[in-house]
């Protein structure tokens, strides 16, 4: 059944408000029935004084409710009886009249029933279709609106956390103040793209793209692009939205802070793709800076940041490691497919 059936059939009873219509239409109905009556009277053999009459009711009732069709049915059952019931053109009652009368009445009664009790049932689902919809619209709602507390919220502490800053004098203390307050920015930024109301997976290409563009803004380097690439139909989770979106902003800001900050200009590539013969997905951020210090070890590193985006990795059921390939610094998660 196509959408406009189905709009159609919801709105039955027609003319509720209007219930004049439908006594028209059944007085309409049960003329149109006589004179189909009338025409094949010829052709029909005697004992049937009711076809024609019980199509008439039937349709109306559908139209027009139960009200219609009661009056379609009594103006029905009159015209059979004076024209097509012996001895015609009479309302003689004789006890076959009157068993023939009963059973008119008893069909009647059942079709207009029927019709009427589907009706209702009809309704009723579309009651309950139009309260299902306005739940789904306030739990949505509700969803959005608890998000954006949420993030207010990590903007605020992130806000609280730069005002403590001042009356810190210790570098290593303002350095730390400052990391905190950067990720719980970060954090506050994605809470509103991260989780579907409905539970749905992420999909990673819009993602990405857009935690990129946030990652460059937040650094401050316009001049700077960033280009993703991704293996197409790869989700995510929403419970790892937020740990790869930390260990992606880390790998972006390591770049940014190192690779990349003697520069205006420059490129970090965002690349994920399955690896079919590993059964995992490789996540890469590579950017074209000046590259890793020599000797540089992930494992013996000082920096929170990177121990961070490890003990995240390790979380996921992956890996994070960092190096050098081609010139280019590269920091690769490796996660479970």
């Amino acid at each position: 059944m196509d959408l406009r059936s189905q709009r159609f059939f919801e709105k039955l009873p027609l003319m509720q408000n209007r219930p004049w219509v439908g006594y028209v239409a059944a007085v309409l109905f049960s003329v149109i029935a006589f004179a189909l009556r009338l025409v094949v009277d010829h052709s029909l053999p005697q004992g049937y004084p009711y076809v024609g009459f019980f199509p008439a009711v039937i349709f109306t009732t559908f139209l027009f409710g139960r009200h219609a069709g009661i009056l379609a049915g009594l103006l029905c059952g009159l015209l059979a009886w004076y024209v097509f019931i012996p001895p015609f053109y009479s309302f003689s009652l004789s006890p076959g009249t009157l068993l023939s009368l009963c059973f008119y009445a008893f069909v009647v009664a059942i079709d207009i029933a029927l019709i009427h009790w589907m009706q209702r049932s009809n309704r009723w689902l579309v009651d309950e279709r139009e309260r299902s919809r306005q739940l789904i619209d306030q739990r949505e709602l509700l969803f959005r609106e608890l998000q954006h507390r949420v993030s207010n919220n990590l903007q605020v502490v992130a806000a609280l956390l730069a005002l403590q800053k001042r009356d810190v004098t210790d570098d290593r203390a303002r350095g730390a103040l400052d990391e905190a307050a950067r990720r719980l920015t970060l954090i506050g930024k994605l809470h509103r793209q991260l989780h579907d109301p409905n539970g749905g997976r992420l999909g990673m290409a819009a993602f990405l793209s857009q935690l990129g563009a946030d990652l460059i803004d937040v650094g401050g380097k316009p001049g700077i692009r960033c280009h993703v690439a991704v293996e197409e139909d790869i989700t995510l989770d929403p419970d790892a939205a937020i740990p790869v979106a930390l260990i992606v902003a880390e790998a972006v800001a390591n770049a940014l802070e190192h690779g990349l900050s003697d520069r205006a200009n420059g490129r970090i590539d965002i690349r994920l793709a399955r690896r079919p013969a590993q059964g995992d997905v490789e996540l890469c951020v590579e950017d074209d800076g000046r590259g890793l210090p020599e000797g540089f070890d992930l494992a013996s590193s000082n920096s929170l940041g990177l121990r961070i985006a490890s003990t995240f990795a390790r979380q996921l059921g992956g890996s994070f490691e960092i190096g050098r390939a081609e010139q280019r610094t590269v920091a690769r998660i490796l996660l479970p497919a």
